[in-house]
């Protein structure tokens, strides 16, 4: 989206005013992928709410050498894994009174259950490979294709290539074990 690239570099520059306005324009665009990773709406609209914010507070940061788009999918990616790593240290805390365990959201829904595991995969793989975690997280949730995540991660389009085949091996290996 052309408006946006140029609404970026003009509120990096310190135009509030643009800011203001590209804020406006990604965060439907925004809502969209959080809403697609995380299982339930709230959650994802606070993930929006917090990449926003991010974007609002480092837009100085942005120096244009890679397409705003690209920055933006990298603040949401972010945005995805730290909100994730809230709920579920919220989840932890919350017991339901009558087993005393924690409440799983996997029981909810198919789709809520499949969206937490694969964060919780994430985590894990983080917590083993960090250096995967973001290529796939581009990949499979922001959807950017190989020569963006390249210059976004600032290697080459073959080292995307390859941490992706491995985080998708290390995660599908993960969900069989949990399944």
């Amino acid at each position: 989206m052309p408006g946006m690239e140029l609404l970026a570099r003009e509120a990096a520059a310190g135009d509030a005013a643009a800011l203001d306005a590209l804020l406006r324009t990604i965060r439907p665009q925004v809502l969209r992928r959080c809403a697609r990773a995380l299982p339930c709406f709230q959650d994802a609209e606070e993930a929006c709410q917090d990449a926003l914010l991010q974007v609002a507070l480092n837009i100085r940061r942005f120096e244009g050498r890679s397409l705003f788009s690209t920055w933006l999918y990298v603040v949401v990616a972010n945005s995805l894994r730290q909100t994730y790593r809230r709920l579920r240290q919220r989840s932890a805390e919350v017991f339901d009174e009558a087993s005393a365990e924690p409440v799983d959201p996997r029981t909810t829904s198919v789709i809520a259950g499949s969206r937490i595991d694969f964060l919780e995969a994430l985590e894990r793989l983080e917590a083993r490979r960090p250096e995967l975690v973001g290529a796939l997280v581009l990949r499979d949730v922001c959807q950017l294709d190989y020569a963006e995540i390249a210059a976004c991660l600032g290697v080459p389009e073959g080292t995307v290539k390859s941490r992706i085949h491995q985080a998708r091996a290390d995660v599908r290996d993960y969900l069989s074990l949990t399944g």
